[in-house]
C-alpha cells in the first residue's frame, strides 16, 4: 500500500516552485509614441543580450501593438527580472524586418530603451539596457524617422 504522505511532499514542493516562480514574473509595458500613421503595427523585440541585440529572430520576446493616434502599447508578461534591451520599429507595411535605404539607414521609424539617438546608426546593447527590479516596469519610447 502507498504512504500518502509520500505523495503529497511532491505535490506541496511543486506548488511552492509554481508560487516562488509566480512572485518573479514581472510586466513589462513599453509605450511606443511618434508614429507618422496608424497603417501596419509597431514590432517590440526584448533582447537579454548583446549577443544578437537587434537581430530579427535573436530576441528573448516579441510582441506586436496596434497603432492609435501614433501610439502603441507592447506589453510583455511573466518576465524574469534583469537586464535587457528593446527594439522596436513601426511596420507600417507588415514588415517582418526593419529595410534600410541609403547608408543603412532604417526606411521604417525605429526606437530603442533608453531613447538613444540613431543619427549615427544604431545603438550598443550597453546603450539600450535598463533593469527589470520590481512587478511592473513602464518604458517610453519614441520612434525616429
Amino acid at each position: 500500500m502507498l504512504d500518502r504522505k509520500w505523495i503529497r511532499r511532491p505535490i506541496a514542493a511543486c506548488a511552492c516552485a509554481l508560487a516562488t516562480a509566480a512572485a518573479n514574473s514581472e510586466t513589462l509595458n513599453v509605450a511606443v509614441t511618434g508614429a507618422r500613421s496608424d497603417q501596419g503595427v509597431v514590432r517590440c523585440g526584448l533582447f537579454v543580450s548583446a549577443d544578437g541585440f537587434r537581430v530579427p529572430g535573436r530576441e528573448a520576446r516579441a510582441a506586436d501593438a496596434s497603432i492609435r493616434n501614433g501610439q502603441a502599447l507592447c506589453r510583455f508578461t511573466g518576465v524574469d527580472r534583469g537586464d535587457y534591451a528593446l527594439a522596436v520599429f513601426h511596420a507600417e507595411k507588415n514588415e517582418a524586418a526593419v529595410e534600410s535605404g541609403w547608408f543603412g539607414k532604417p526606411k521604417q521609424g525605429v526606437g530603442f530603451s533608453n531613447d538613444p539617438s540613431v543619427t549615427f546608426g544604431p545603438p550598443r546593447f550597453e546603450q539600450a539596457r535598463f533593469t527589470i527590479d520590481r512587478p511592473q516596469v513602464d518604458i517610453g519610447i519614441t520612434l525616429q524617422y
